[in-house]
């Protein structure tokens, strides 16, 4: 199942070490972060759910939940769950889904053949408040995920649901911003501050708090 931006995330239900969940459910009326990692006791896995966990008060601050799959156990998840404390720094705070029948992994399509096995490759979905799916990534096996980034991306997609604007190559919160193209200049300058025309197509704006 291919899975576009926009589309509605595929909801499920599944055995995690916080227990049974409903997804729709269980993430209810927040962001989610959902991504696959390629199986337990592995290095660059423990590295990425460490800092995730240790990442848990900037998730909290954006209404962020984020929620991680592998093949494996629930057994094995819990087993695990010390070292990625240990190695992160902090104690696991999220859920991990226990997949052994690949039921979710097939749902979002986490498992590509062409890397070797069965094991799900380190997808990325970020999902609104809505379900709808907004950003995905794929990273293969032997790469860790950049965690700012996907805090990054999430930023710009709560700072462009707010106001008309979209966000520049390397843009972090604060930075100026580009007024959408669906906005007039002349209207721009009464929703926006410091609008300013440097094409007719590329306007700054300093990003509204």
């Amino acid at each position: 199942m291919s899975i576009r931006l926009g589309d509605e995330a595929p909801n499920f239900t599944a055995t995690t070490t916080d227990g049974e969940i409903d997804f729709h459910q269980w993430k209810a009326d927040s962001w989610a972060v959902l991504y696959s990692h390629p199986a337990d006791f592995t290095p660059v896995c423990t590295t990425e759910l460490g800092r995730t966990a240790a990442l848990g008060d900037e998730f909290a601050k954006r209404n962020v939940k984020p929620i991680v799959l592998s093949v494996d156990s629930v057994e094995d998840h819990h087993k695990w769950a010390p070292d990625i404390g240990e190695v992160g720094g902090t104690d696991l705070n999220f859920p991990i889904i226990a997949d052994p029948d690949r039921k979710v992994a097939e749902l979002y399509d986490m498992i590509h053949p062409g890397e070797g096995d069965t094991s799900t490759v380190r997808s990325v979905f970020v999902i609104d408040p809505a379900n709808k799916v907004r950003l995905t990534l794929t990273y293969p096996k032997s790469v860790g995920r950049n965690f700012d980034e996907i805090l990054r991306v999430i930023d710009a997609l709560q700072a462009t649901d707010a106001a008309p604007i979209a966000t520049p190559v390397d843009w972090r919160p604060g930075d100026r911003v580009i007024v959408s193209p669906a906005l007039s200049t002349e209207d721009a300058k009464t929703k926006l501050d410091n609008v300013e025309e440097v094409k007719p197509y590329l306007r700054w704006a300093d990003q509204p708090s």
